[in-house]
């Protein structure tokens, strides 16, 4: 064998996620029973990220209550899910302004952010 490489007939693959935001998305008008699931208080709207590597959903949740009148309705950082909720324009707001400084100051790729 060339180089004393000898195949063992496995492959090892590894996963290495992107720097992204893979949903941004804004739930304008959510039946009670979304906030009943989550276990968080109903205030208007909602606002769900995912991202990528997952310990950005910390700087994404204090971005969003840095910019906006949204309450952090949960955080996980072994996920990367951020849910927000707040009026529609504040969560839209919020969203908007962690989407633009994800990309613009870490280089992020960004989902469009979505509404129903």
């Amino acid at each position: 064998m060339a180089g004393g490489i000898i195949p063992t007939g496995r492959v090892i693959e590894e996963s290495v996620p992107g720097k992204q935001v893979t949903i941004a998305h804004v739930i304008a008008s959510p039946v009670p029973e979304i906030y009943e699931s989550l276990g968080i208080e109903g205030r208007g709207a909602i606002g769900i990220l995912t991202l990528s590597p997952f310990e950005t959903a910390m700087i994404a949740a204090d971005i969003a209550a840095k910019t906006s009148d949204v309450e952090i309705g949960f955080l996980d950082r072994f996920t990367g899910s951020v849910v927000i909720s707040g009026d529609v324009e504040s969560v839209d707001t919020a969203l908007r302004a962690v989407k633009d400084t994800l990309e613009r100051v870490l280089g992020f790729t960004a989902a469009e952010i979505t509404k129903t």
